[in-house]
């Protein structure tokens, strides 16, 4: 595992308990996840868990901040885009 620094990755504050959107699991390719947004047109995704139920939500910034990222490669999920705002300035890759 390599971390690599992302700068900042802002957060959203969205009610998953009534949120309504766009919704995509963790696994989901990060280059996935911005074309859906951008088809719906929409800033943020909510992610969900292997029963459907909303555990977070990702925006388009954050997905952003870690393409534009030097370490960046098309392997990386949404799950780990997630893991920034645990460990600020970090993300780690499994190779």
């Amino acid at each position: 595992m390599q971390p690599f620094s992302a700068g900042p990755v802002p957060a959203v504050a969205v009610d998953l308990r009534d949120a309504s959107g766009p919704r995509v699991r963790g696994d989901m390719t990060v280059e996935v996840a911005l074309s859906i947004m951008a088809g719906a047109g929409v800033g943020y995704l909510l992610v969900c868990d292997e029963d459907d139920q909303c555990t977070d939500s990702v925006t388009a910034a954050q997905l952003a901040a870690v393409r534009a990222g030097s370490a960046y490669s098309d392997r990386i999920r949404v799950r780990d885009v997630l893991g920034l705002r645990r460990t600020p300035g970090a993300l780690a890759l499994s190779r």
